[in-house]
């Protein structure tokens, strides 16, 4: 029996009195994830991305373990209920124009002291000031640098399209009107180089693609950590009590974790490892997060049927951001439906095994979408489920 068979085994066993469809995540793989990503950072501390997680116990689970501290949020809304919860570090991750969460920041000592909201244009504190209403507490504000790598004098751009902060000068004279400004307080910088941390450099089949991304994300740690250096020194000067430097993500964590200027990596996906994280020569995770759908027709040799499990990922739209049959082995799309909205058929050899109410596990592309989907997560040790927990759509809580 293949390492995969015994698991699709435990996970039937463990879920035996469960309808599908349902989710469920591996705790023994999600904490050696945790671990690897731990042992990756070299003794930073790694901040955890919520988005990534969606699931109010298992962000608690993976902050008790050592080498964790704090939260990366992607809304204000969020990062609100979050510090209302307990967590009293959240850094948010994105701008907000959320002026009713802003005037809840402002009005409130403890929620202002557990949030850091982040900046990258003068335009954003305006609308802070115009939202505080009554409210007078010091905002926490993190600036965020621009990653990309430009080549060609500027006319070659690789990496996402985020901050206008890319020059030392840049970041440092918006940390000068930052602390310029009255209730408003500089405590972080935030770097997140998506085209090295999120981008697989061992694309299945594609070998020149791979040598091409894996020669590009070379340059790309080479010019940014020469330039994170540079900002960090840049805006030190104006804001000698910085307290954090946060970047990478959990393709880079290795790399990132070197730099003398971080001292903090920002990860997430890999405590989960969804199918995106499979490209990647810098470090092999355990699938800890799947899916499974229950059969419910055969229409014919070698084919069978699930429900739903047309949950696609957010991106640019691909083959690489649907979810994949994993268990068992050997499952395949019809190449005329993929994936569908209410039904799903599977091709290949496994399916005649299948009967009507079987499970067939799935792997969501990106971690964290796939609590967008699920209630509950169904937490697996060894072959029973020993919890059940909310996810974040559980709790009532949609943030985007």
């Amino acid at each position: 029996m293949t390492a995969r068979a015994a698991d699709r085994a435990r996970y039937d066993r463990a879920t035996a009195h469960l309808d599908a469809p349902l989710a469920i995540v591996d705790l023994e793989a999600f904490d050696a994830n945790a671990d690897d990503l731990v042992r990756r950072a070299g003794g930073k501390p790694i901040r955890v991305a919520s988005k990534s997680v969606r699931c109010r116990a298992l962000l608690e689970r993976v902050l008790a373990r050592e080498g964790f501290a704090g939260i990366m949020s992607f809304t204000l809304a969020e990062s609100l209920w979050l510090a209302r919860s307990g967590f009293d570090d959240v850094l948010l991750a994105y701008p907000s124009a959320d002026r009713a969460a802003f005037a809840e920041l402002a009005g409130d000592p403890k929620l202002a002291a557990a949030v850091t909201v982040m900046v990258d244009d003068v335009a954003q504190l305006d609308l802070i000031d115009a939202s505080r209403g009554e409210g007078r507490e010091v905002v926490r504000v993190c600036l965020e640098l621009d990653t990309s790598l430009r080549l060609l004098g500027g006319r070659v751009r690789v990496g996402a399209r985020r901050s206008p902060l890319h020059s030392p000068a840049e970041v440092a004279e918006t940390a000068r009107a930052v602390a310029r400004r009255p209730g408003f307080e500089v405590v972080g910088i935030m770097a997140y180089e998506g085209h090295v941390a999120g981008v697989g450099d061992a694309v299945a089949g594609r070998p020149l693609r791979s040598r091409a991304i894996r020669l590009m994300q070379a340059a790309a740690k080479r010019e940014l950590a020469v330039r994170r250096a540079e900002v960090v020194r840049a805006v030190r000067a104006v804001v000698p009590g910085l307290e954090f430097v946060n970047g990478g993500g959990t393709g880079s964590v290795q790399h990132t974790a070197a730099e003398d200027a971080v001292t903090e990596i920002a990860a997430g996906s890999g405590l989960y490892v969804p199918r995106l994280f499979d490209n990647y020569t810098s470090f092999r995770g355990r699938p800890a997060a799947l899916f499974a759908q229950p059969v419910v027709r055969r229409p014919g040799v070698g084919v069978v049927t699930v429900l739903g499990g047309g949950y696609p990922a957010s991106g640019a739209a691909g083959p690489d951001r649907s979810p994949v049959p994993y268990l068992p082995e050997g499952l395949r799309y019809d190449p005329q439906e993929q994936a569908g909205e209410v039904q799903t058929p599977l091709l290949g050899s496994p399916a005649d095994d299948l009967l009507i109410g079987d499970k067939v596990w799935f792997r969501h592309a990106k971690a964290g979408e796939l609590c967008e989907r699920f209630d509950a997560l169904h937490l697996v040790e060894g072959d029973a489920v020993t919890a059940t927990v909310p996810t974040y759509r559980g709790e009532g809580r949609t943030f985007l």
